[in-house]
């Protein structure tokens, strides 16, 4: 069920997604520092959760493989009940997949803060 609204507040919200703590807070640090409004779960359970509190966001930044719900999952989830909701996979073990199976748009890690705010610029601005 969809009980997530979205007001259009800003800054423009991002909801962060890993299950790995040192690269959530290198994550959030980074996009923090150029003035997004980041929200964190360490799982999709925990996600679904900020979801109903926060209602929307503008940008779903998710690792694709974690316990539990996949990133993926989670995106078809959110793409259900709020379609204009940009997303951005990472992933650790994407170049192990085929060019062809590899969700889109998605940044390999490890990468650097720098990486991490052009491509989630480049999401969310069309670039």
């Amino acid at each position: 069920t969809c009980d997530w609204s979205s007001d259009g507040a800003l800054p423009i919200s991002i909801l962060l997604v890993e299950d790995e703590p040192s690269v959530r807070r290198v994550a959030r640090r980074a996009l923090e520092e150029r003035g997004y409004s980041v929200l964190e779960a360490e799982d999709g359970d925990r996600a679904r959760a900020l979801l109903r509190e926060t209602q929307a966001v503008d940008l779903l930044l998710t690792d694709l493989i974690m316990p539990g719900t996949s990133g993926f999952e989670l995106a078809q989830e959110l793409g259900r009940c709020h379609p204009a909701t940009r997303v951005l996979f990472i992933s650790g073990y994407a170049d192990a997949s085929p060019a062809a199976t590899r969700p889109a748009p998605l940044l390999d890690k490890p990468f650097t803060p720098d990486q991490l705010t052009r491509k989630v610029h480049d999401v969310l601005h069309g670039g």
